[in-house]
């Protein structure tokens, strides 16, 4: 034996106390984390862990999409008066028609999720589990519906990566969200040495987790009064889809214009070079 028990406690020892040291706050961190603190202590344990199921179900998703994959076969209803089947017949839509179809399809998700969060808040805490997973469902799907509206698949991982990332970019500080920025302009990118601000990015992570935290847990006080928490509920549920309908519409058009503004002047270039005449010796 190398070490000597007694040494081998004295080193588990130092070991100890510096996992210590990295849980101590500086004090204005302790004061600011109190009233979170105190929504931990009052919100139930399995209310707990239906928050931390969200992070295991968001990582399915990417992975397989799990049961919250839509399907490629709703685009027909986005588009009911153009011949739009596939997303390849999406790639003659105007970019106004798409917004179009965008706002329809927002404004129908938020009375959705209207009716959703007013539903479970006349239940108060025995329905606020099942609120939490309908919730994130309206958002990935409604997220997913605007991708297809814009042409994109959400049957790729690569694109169902861009979802989350859209979804976490909603629920980031400026810290984050310009991080996240940064990583999206340079999901379609083919430069593989782009260096990503990871710091950044588990800061955002942190701040999904945290808001999902912080809105469930002011839902679940006030729906300790029924019709508060009726009248909460919808009203938070109704401005999370509709913030992230904004935000995912807002990223996924900029995205479009700049792939048809490449191939545009893709086009022309090659037109241009085609047409310069060649001088013969």
């Amino acid at each position: 034996m190398v070490e000597t028990i007694e040494e081998l406690r004295v080193e588990l020892k130092k070991s100890v106390e510096w996992e210590q040291d990295q849980s101590d706050l500086w004090f204005w961190e302790k004061i600011g984390r109190l009233p979170f603190k105190l929504l931990d202590k009052m919100t139930p344990a399995f209310i707990q862990n239906k928050i931390g199921t969200l992070l295991d179900e968001l990582g399915q998703y990417v992975q397989t999409g799990g049961k919250y994959l839509s399907s490629v076969s709703s685009l027909k209803s986005y588009y009911p008066d153009n011949n739009v089947h596939t997303l390849a017949d999406v790639e003659l839509v105007p970019i106004v028609e798409m917004d179009e179809a965008v706002s329809k399809l927002a404004k129908n998700r938020k009375q959705l999720a209207t009716l959703q969060g007013a539903g479970t808040g006349i239940g108060g805490i025995f329905t606020l589990s099942i609120d939490i997973p309908l919730l994130l469902g309206i958002q990935l799907k409604t997220l997913q519906d605007i991708a297809m509206c814009y042409g994109y698949d959400p049957n790729d991982k690569e694109e169902r990566v861009y979802i989350v990332k859209v979804l976490q970019f909603v629920s980031s500080d400026i810290v984050g969200k310009q991080a996240i920025l940064q990583q999206l302009s340079l999901i379609d990118s083919s430069d593989e040495g782009v260096k990503r601000e990871v710091i950044s990015e588990l800061q955002g992570w942190r701040e999904v987790v945290m808001t999902h935290r912080d809105q469930i847990g002011w839902k679940k006080l006030f729906q300790m009064i029924p019709i508060v928490g009726l009248l909460v509920g919808a009203f938070i549920n109704r401005s999370a889809v509709g913030d992230l309908a904004e935000a995912g519409m807002m990223l996924y058009r900029k995205r479009k214009i700049t792939e048809r503004l490449a191939m545009a002047s893709e086009d022309i270039n090659n037109k241009t070079n085609h047409h310069i005449p060649t001088l013969e010796k």
